[in-house]
């Protein structure tokens, strides 16, 4: 009952109370992306796998009416995207000693800073129940306010109360008190995963400038005569130059 709050918005199925204790992780995966590469996202599985097994693609670099010895051809090749995500996880949670969460802050229309002075202020004094401050921080995911005392205890006392009447200006505004928790990894396990609609392209020239080239990719692999489909999105690394795509969802 005294865990920091945080308000939050549930959608989604009931499960079956067996299922409560699960944690549920969202992956956010950095792959590191090579010059001379792209990365293809389809919109259906099997177009990926389709490319995929097709190997090396010869992507024309011209288009429109031309003769044929005035066409200019690349050959990339396509391979899968393998990722790791992590298939079991442990954290070890740790109640600080000398922190507290203050929530419930009034909506007063001044600076973070201010406010903080003020609680600050506040908390300095021991007929507060409070004592030295020697951190204070505003947490902008949480709306909340760390406060880090200099002596044990006294985080300890204010946590016990639970709530504490507070006077900021010409008001008073009750806000609750809770513990400061911190967590560690403390055992992760990896397991390998295939990306079943993303497509690594390798073996790109530098013969065209990023844009064209990204468009060229695009315009060849959505064509359902060479083996593509809709491309949902596509990045495109240059040779010489470092690229980071992130993986959000299971693509």
């Amino acid at each position: 009952s005294a865990l920091p709050e945080k308000k939050m918005v549930f959608k989604g199925l009931v499960t079956n109370k067996e299922d409560t204790n699960k944690l549920i992780l969202t992956p956010l995966i950095h792959y590191p992306l090579l010059g001379g590469s792209a990365l293809i996202t389809f919109e259906k599985a099997e177009v990926a796998q389709r490319i995929i097994e097709m190997k090396e693609h010869t992507v024309e670099l011209s288009y429109g009416e031309m003769d044929e010895v005035d066409q200019c051809r690349m050959r990339v090749q396509a391979l899968p995207v393998d990722i790791l995500l992590p298939s079991a996880l442990e954290i070890g949670l740790m109640q600080s000693s000398r922190s507290i969460l203050l929530s419930d802050l009034p909506n007063l229309g001044i600076l973070q800073e201010t406010l903080l002075d003020k609680l600050e202020l506040f908390f300095s004094k021991t007929k507060n129940g409070g004592g030295e401050v020697e951190h204070r921080e505003f947490l902008d995911d949480s709306g909340q306010v760390l406060l880090t005392f200099a002596k044990d205890g006294v985080a300890k006392l204010l946590i016990e109360k639970g709530h504490i009447e507070v006077s900021i200006g010409k008001g008073k505004y009750k806000l609750k008190i809770s513990p400061y928790i911190t967590g560690d990894i403390t055992n992760m396990q990896l397991q390998p995963s295939r990306c079943p609609r993303t497509v690594l392209l390798s073996g790109i020239p530098n013969v065209l400038g990023e844009e064209p080239m990204r468009d060229t990719l695009e315009i060849h692999f959505q064509k359902a005569s060479r083996g593509g489909g809709e491309v949902e999105a596509i990045a495109y690394v240059p040779v010489g130059q470092q690229g980071l795509a992130v993986f959000t969802e299971d693509v």
